[in-house]
């Protein structure tokens, strides 16, 4: 590595640690902290404080339309990709749809190691942390349910660490046997001092395991401390469950990953919904820490303050991304504020230090749950300001117009549903509208903030989703199992809600049964493995869903059963295959939270058929988030249809150039600078799309040679 190089570790390295304050401590502005350019991209979201922010300015307003590949690498593997690479002292490290580590000269693309575990996944995997001391650098990964501490020179696993170099996230949990429970990093965890401090994300039904937030020793991979989120006897929380719920119920955990003051030391930690998802009557009360935003003091695990988003959730509203940490003007004063989007189109925004609402937030009365058993929350939480990213309520008005038959075809299905906005209970029965649906509104790729303006910059989706719940028999037959573990997501009648959810009829023409009961296990995509089944329920499902075959289980103890199950996410799509709602179907957000008002919105996204017909501006779906750089700029990939990756300025939302990846770049950029060059690389996987083809390349672009030359020392604009 040649001076220059060191010299950029060097500095890296004093933004990762932090200065290890006390939680509580008086910090810098982050916009002084910022200020100097960091040349490298060394966490998850850019910063500890998960900005998606960065302060080069070589590529900017005026040229970016000149930007040209630099290189491209493709892993040689199909299954899409997730991933935002870290990139440190011009290496850039990053994650194959078989979640092999790898890493690359960031300059030129040329392979320089990769890792394969032996273990192959195909979960997601949205990215890796980077530790140094100073001498010891590591890269730490989640491969499935392990972690792995990995030499960042050569790709080999630490040996001091954990086990031959990794840890089971399975352990250490309270539920036995650990190799029946169900956990994967799917978001990397974020580094403190010496800490790693990580989630997970675990099954919607049960059993699952609890969502514990844990710290590791980046050393040795000894635990350090736990949160735990199902609060044990004599924890704060505790009454908000049954009193058993710590032995039997699972997740509230979190998967999207965290945010992190490191001036503080308090590490910001979002989570999702308790398993069951859709009924609690096993979990009755408001189920803190699910369905929160939690202040954790860094070092040691303590609860500072939380928020809870959505009490008792019956409606799988997790808060699906890591928040992000800036400043904001209150009273002519700056406050240092942390910013939270939700899946029902949200921004919460709080002080960090002591969890004070910068927003008003109101508390609404809502319709009692018609399920014997259940009993929802009276009152949920919604901010006042600024109004949600995502709309709220699905009426006759906003059906799709797209063509006469289209809209006639929802008209008559729309009036068959339940439709009265958010936070209204499912009923047995008929289904109920889910707007915007099960993904958001915001989704994992979460939000950038220009800590300059205070902006935050959202994408969101705008589709939706309905479900309804019926009751389970109880009985222990391989139907009954799988309506209870895999109906969920697949339905009643296995036809799922493809390409995310993919049907399963025919899946023995497919598939052998040897292959079905390894995914089953396993895991596959946004599918979590199902370890818990024992051997003769495996192979009764297996039989079940290759020939449709039910017979009564004796041998094995029947798994727990909610009274009601969900009959299956179902997309509202008119007959064609496009949402049944009106556009937009995705759209692009600048909100400044200094006031709470929009600075601009675009529809976002295009499906390239209905362009072909004049039908433009529609938005699509899209995941994977967006980042904004002091060059005047907001890149962002995640449209799911298109292929596109695009560059608009971030004061008016105008597209200033845009180009055509290999495959959807369902992932969040990155932007990083070597030898006095600014690139900007995004992986680009797709599998969103049913009409196209998968796959996992990642793409860096870069100024000309000459442009690169005559802008290094460009100044930020704002």
């Amino acid at each position: 590595m040649d001076a220059q190089r060191l010299v950029t570790a060097l500095v890296v390295l004093t933004v990762a640690l932090g200065a290890g304050q006390t939680p509580g401590a008086q910090e810098s502005s982050p916009i002084t902290e910022r200020q100097e350019k960091q040349p490298d991209w060394p966490v998850y979201g850019g910063a500890p404080e998960n900005t998606h922010y960065s302060s080069l300015a070589q590529i900017n307003r005026d040229n970016v339309a000149q930007l040209t590949v630099a290189w491209s690498f493709d892993t040689g593997e199909e299954g899409g990709l997730q991933t935002s690479p870290i990139i440190v002292g011009g290496v850039l490290y990053g994650l194959t749809p078989t979640q092999k580590v790898f890493a690359l000269d960031a300059a030129t693309g040329k392979p320089l190691w990769k890792f394969f575990s032996g273990v192959t996944a195909s979960q997601p995997n949205r990215g890796l942390a980077y530790w140094s001391d100073g001498q010891d650098k590591r890269i730490l990964v989640g491969v499935k349910n392990f972690l792995y501490s990995l030499d960042a020179a050569n790709g080999k696993p630490v040996p001091g660490f954990g086990t031959q170099g990794r840890i089971d996230l399975r352990e250490n949990l309270g539920r036995e046997p650990a190799s029946s429970q169900s956990i994967y990093l799917t978001s990397p965890g974020i580094i403190y001092k010496d800490l790693i401090i990580l989630g997970g994300r675990n099954p919607e039904t049960l059993p699952a395991p609890p969502g514990d937030i844990r710290a590791y020793d980046v050393r040795t991979g000894k635990l350090r401390w736990s949160f735990h989120t199902i609060p044990h006897p004599g924890e704060f929380g505790y009454k908000a469950w049954p009193p058993q719920a710590w032995k039997t119920s699972g997740a509230a955990n979190n998967w999207a990953g965290m945010a992190l003051d490191p001036r503080r030391g308090i590490v910001y930690v979002p989570t999702g919904s308790a398993a069951f998802d859709f009924y609690g009557g096993d979990r009755l009360g408001d189920n803190l820490f699910a369905n929160c935003l939690i202040a954790l003091n860094a070092e040691t695990g303590k609860r500072i303050w939380h928020f809870q988003g959505v009490h008792h959730d019956l409606w799988d509203r997790d808060f699906p991304s890591p928040p992000a940490l800036l400043k904001v003007k209150r009273d002519g004063k700056e406050v240092g504020a942390v910013a939270q989007t939700s899946k029902q189109g949200f921004v919460y925004l709080f002080d960090r230090a002591n969890g004070k609402p910068l927003f008003p937030i109101e508390a609404r009365q809502y319709p009692a749950s018609t399920v014997p058993g259940e009993h929802a929350s009276v009152t949920q939480p919604l901010p006042a300001r600024p109004e949600p990213f995502a709309r709220q309520l699905l009426t006759e008005d906003l059906l799709t117009n797209r063509t006469p038959e289209a809209h006639q075809w929802a008209l008559e299905q729309f009036r068959k549903f339940r439709t009265n906005g958010q936070f209204i209970p499912f009923s047995v029965g008929t289904d109920t509208v889910i707007f915007p649906g099960f993904d958001g509104g915001a989704e994992w790729g979460g939000p950038a903030v220009d800590p300059q303006t205070g902006i935050i910059y959202i994408n969101s989706n705008d589709v939706a989703w309905t479900g309804a719940l019926a009751p389970n028999t109880g009985k222990n037959s391989p139907r009954s199992i799988y309506l209870s573990q895999c109906g969920i997501c697949h339905g009643e009648k296995m036809t799922g809600s493809p390409p995310a959810l993919p049907s399963l009829v025919g899946v023995g023409s497919r598939l052998t049964g040897t292959q079905i009961a390894t995914v089953i296990k396993n895991g596959k995509g946004r599918m979590p493995g199902f370890p818990s089944l024992h051997e003769d329920q495996m192979s009764a499902l297996v039989d079940y869903l290759t020939s449709g075959e039910s017979k009564e289980l004796t041998s094995a103890a029947p798994l727990a059963a909610m009274k009601y199950r969900f009959t299956g996410y179902h997309k509202f799509l008119d007959p064609d295959g496009y949402p049944a709602v009106a556009p937009p179907w995705g759209t692009l957000n600048a909100i400044d939270l200094n006031t709470g008002e929009y600075v601009w919105k675009i529809p976002f996204g295009e499906y390239p058929e209905l362009v072909a017909k004049g039908q433009t501006d529609t938005g699509t779906e899209n995941y994977g988030g967006p980042i904004v750089t002091s060059g005047g700029l907001l890149f962002i990939g995640a449209s799911n249809f298109d292929k596109k990756f695009r560059a608009y300025d971030k004061s008016t939302g105008q597209l200033l150039w845009q180009t055509t990846l290999p495959f959807s770049g369902n992932a969040t950029p990155a932007t990083y600078e070597v030898d006095g060059r600014q690139f900007v690389v995004i992986a680009a996987g797709g599998g969103k799309d049913p009409k196209s083809r998968s796959g996992g390349a990642y793409v860096a672009f870069v100024l000309p040679a000459e442009s690169s030359k005559s802008n290094s020392n460009s100044q930020p604009q704002h």
